[in-house]
């Protein structure tokens, strides 16, 4: 199948894909010369990742946008090396009876323009090398806090010690780093779960095509391809 379109396909991406992995497989499924992504989404993340086909690889500056929108559990209790669900434990304490109320205390510190340090398990490079490459191999790795935006950070369903987020920052925000940042506040430790991006700068969910659709029936990509002169006003 030769596909000549140039627009933005929007790809629900599953848990256990890398973005890389999606931009391959949306390229060889639909036959596009060309296919980029705007913006990294973790392989244990899932949700909008918008790819850049053909001609509009050319805008995809211009296309990505800042504005990120998240859903996660907020797992208070236990670290990890990750600082999410599929890392190494690294420590196991007991949630304080009044972590709640301490929780609400502090979400507010959390909004606005922040330091925040990346997670070693992340693809900041140093020196040349990613991030988590050096992390895999055992070296020592040190980070420095970068400056992010975050314009809404609130609590929507607790059970336990897990709680439902919702998050609404600027790109360059970690949501595993938000996780670790609070679970060190609360004493306690934490970790992400279930990361969902539901907004990727002007895409959403509701545009998006899923990785079964390109798998079994390619050309209906078509139908949810965001043509590239509707873009323009962008």
């Amino acid at each position: 199948m030769q596909c000549m379109n140039n627009g933005v396909l929007i790809i629900d991406k599953p848990i256990g894909y890398t973005s890389h992995d999606i931009v391959s497989i949306v390229k060889r499924s639909i036959g596009a010369r060309k296919v980029g992504h705007l913006g990294t989404l973790d392989p244990d993340a899932t949700g909008v990742l918008p790819l850049v086909i053909n001609q509009a690889t050319k805008y995809a500056q211009v296309l990505a946008g800042k504005e990120k929108i998240y859903e996660f559990d907020l797992c208070l209790g236990i670290a990890t090396d990750t600082d999410d669900h599929a890392g190494k434990i690294l420590s196991s304490k007991p949630v304080p009876d009044d972590a709640h109320e301490r929780l609400l205390d502090r979400l507010p510190s959390y909004i606005g323009c922040i330091k925040q340090v990346p997670p070693i398990f992340s693809a900041k490079k140093i020196k040349g090398k990613r991030s988590y490459q050096l992390a895999r191999s055992g070296d020592v790795v040190q980070l420095d806090p970068v400056d992010v935006v975050i314009d809404d950070l609130q609590v929507l369903v607790c059970k336990g010690s897990h709680y439902r987020m919702r998050l609404s920052c600027q790109t360059g925000t970690y949501v595993r780093s938000i996780c670790r940042d609070l679970g060190a506040d609360l004493m306690c430790g934490a970790h992400a779960a279930n990361i969902r991006r539901l907004k990727s700068g002007h895409f959403s969910l509701d545009q998006a095509c899923t990785l079964e659709v390109i798998k079994s029936a390619p050309e209906q990509a078509v139908e949810y391809m965001i043509a590239l002169n509707k873009l323009t006003n962008i």
